[in-house]
C-alpha cells in the first residue's frame, strides 16, 4: 500500500522558556506565522504547531502577550517561579525553546532533554565543554535533537560567503576582522538580565566564531585563544562585569599555516547611533577579500521626530521585518524567523517524515546537520569557555591569559603570564 505523508495532518506542542526581547522579535512571529499557515512540507505532510506553555521569572511578559496576541493566538498556559519549566514539561509539550540569559541555558536545556523534548537553545549553547558534553549524550539516550540557534547563519550575505568557499571561488582564507556593536538601550534595557557579571563577547560574538569555523572549516585545527577588555561604563570599572571584548582566535591549517581572526564586540555603543546593531565583517583570502556591513544594505530613512530612536535610520529588513505585501496582506519575516521555523521542520521530518521503524534513521540525518546541532557546537563552546575565563582572571587583576587548545597538558589549558602551572579548563580532546 502506497503512502501519502504529504496528506497527514499531525500536531507539535511547542514549550518557550524566556519571553524577553528575543522572543518577540522572532519567535512570536513564528507562533504566529505557524498557527495562520501552518508547517507544510510534503515528506512530512501538514503540521499544526502549537505554543501550548511558556516559563518565565514573573509570568508579566506572557500575561501581556495573551492581551496583545487576542483573536490571533489561541490559549497558553504561563508558568512562573521557581518550578515553571518543571510545570511547563509536565504539561505535554513535544519541543522546548530556550531563550533565557545564556548562563540559564545548561539547567533548561538538561530538564528538557532529560524529560525527552526535543530542544532548541539560543546562542551560545552553553558555557562549558563539559556541559555540553552531557547534554549531547543526554540528548542521544533520550533520541531527540538539540539544536542551537545561529541565525546569522541564515543571513543571504553569509550563505553567498559560505557558497563561494564551498566552491572555490574564495580560497584558503589567511585573517579574518569581525565587529558587532550595540547601543546601551539593547544591552541597559531588553538585555539587562544578560548585563550583571557578564561580557559581550559571550552573547554576541558567538555568531561570528560559529561562522568562521562552519564556514571555512574543517580542514584546520582551533589552536589558540587570547582576548582582552575594557570595564566601567555598565559596572564597576573593577568588577566582572565588561563594556566590551576584543577575542582573537587562532587556526592551524595541515599544512601548518596559520589563520587569526580578531573580534571586537561591544553593548555600551552610544544610543544616537543609527542602527540598532553595528555589525562588518572583512576576510581576507589567497585570491580575494570579502567584506560585509550587515546594516548597510542600501537604505536610509528619515522621519522627523521618529528617527533614529523609535526608527533607525539605517535598518535591516532582512533580520526581521513586518511587510504590507503587494496583495494586502500583513507578514512578519526574515532569516531571525527563517532559522527558528527550520528547528521545527527538523523535528516534524523526524517523528512524521515516514515510517516508525525509520525514525532512528531520520534523527541520524538530522543530528548530521553541523549548522544547528548541539554536536557541532565544540569549537564554539570552547572559544566561550576560553574567554570566560580568561577575563576572569583579568577581572581579578591578572590580564594577558592565553588557551591553548588540545596540547600535551589537556583539550583546553589556560596559560597566566608569569606562572609556570596551568590551568586545565576541559582534559578532553576539544
Amino acid at each position: 500500500m502506497t503512502s501519502f505523508p504529504y496528506l497527514t495532518h499531525h500536531r507539535l506542542r511547542a514549550g518557550m522558556v524566556g519571553l524577553g526581547m528575543i522572543f518577540e522579535e522572532t519567535y512570536r512571529p513564528l507562533f504566529e506565522n505557524l498557527r495562520a499557515d501552518g508547517l507544510y512540507r510534503r515528506d512530512f505532510g501538514l503540521v499544526d504547531v502549537e505554543l501550548a506553555a511558556v516559563a518565565s521569572r514573573t509570568g508579566a511578559r506572557a500575561e501581556r502577550y495573551r492581551r496583545q496576541a487576542a483573536g490571533r493566538m489561541p490559549h497558553f498556559e504561563s508558568f512562573a517561579s521557581a518550578d515553571a519549566v518543571d510545570r511547563l514539561l509536565a504539561h505535554g509539550v513535544d519541543a522546548v525553546c530556550i531563550a533565557t540569559p545564556d548562563n540559564r541555558h545548561f539547567e533548561v536545556a538538561r530538564a528538557a532533554l532529560d524529560a525527552g523534548k526535543h530542544v532548541l537553545i539560543e546562542k551560545p549553547s552553553v558555557l562549558r565543554l563539559q556541559e555540553l558534553d552531557e547534554l549531547d549524550a543526554l540528548a542521544r539516550q533520550r533520541g531527540v535533537l538539540a539544536k542551537v540557534v545561529y541565525h546569522k547563519l541564515a543571513d543571504p550575505d553569509h550563505k553567498k560567503l559560505r557558497t563561494h568557499v564551498a566552491d572555490g571561488v574564495l580560497k584558503h582564507v589567511n585573517n579574518g576582522y569581525c565587529s558587532l556593536l550595540e547601543p546601551k538601550q539593547i544591552s541597559g534595557s531588553q538585555f539587562a538580565e544578560w548585563i550583571a557579571g557578564r561580557n559581550p563577547g559571550t552573547y554576541v560574538a558567538v555568531h561570528y566564531i560559529k561562522l568562521i569555523d562552519f564556514a571555512f572549516g574543517p580542514d584546520w585545527r582551533l589552536t589558540r585563544i587570547s582576548a582582552t577588555g575594557q570595564r566601567g561604563l555598565v559596572g564597576p570599572a573593577a568588577g566582572p562585569t565588561w563594556d566590551s571584548v576584543q577575542l582573537q582566535m587562532i587556526y592551524t591549517y595541515p599544512d601548518g599555516r596559520e589563520a587569526a581572526f580578531d573580534i571586537h564586540t561591544s553593548w555600551v555603543t552610544p544610543d544616537n547611533f543609527p542602527g540598532y546593531v553595528e555589525q562588518e565583517v572583512q576576510f581576507r583570502f589567497d585570491n580575494g577579500v570579502w567584506n560585509s556591513h550587515q546594516r548597510k544594505r542600501g537604505v536610509e530613512v528619515t522621519v522627523e521626530g521618529r528617527t533614529p530612536t523609535e526608527l533607525k535610520i539605517t535598518p535591516n529588513h532582512h533580520y526581521s521585518s513586518g511587510f504590507l505585501e503587494p496583495w494586502g496582506a500583513r507578514s512578519q519575516r526574515g532569516y531571525g524567523i527563517e532559522v527558528l521555523r527550520r528547528f521545527f521542520e527538523e523535528v516534524a521530518f523526524v517523528e512524521f517524515g515516514g515510517l516508525a521503524g525509520e525514525r532512528l534513521t531520520r534523527l541520524a540525518d538530522v543530528r548530521g546537520l553541523g549548522y544547528n546541532d548541539l554536536s557541532a557546537d565544540r569549537n564554539t563552546v570552547a572559544v566561550v569557555q576560553a574567554l570566560e575565563a580568561i577575563l576572569e582572571r583579568h577581572a581579578q587583576g591578572v590580564p594577558g591569559s592565553m588557551v591553548e587548545i588540545n596540547c600535551e597538558r589537556g583539550g583546553l589549558v589556560l596559560s597566566v603570564p608569569g606562572r609556570a602551572e596551568a590551568t586545565v579548563l576541559y582534559p578532553e580532546r576539544v
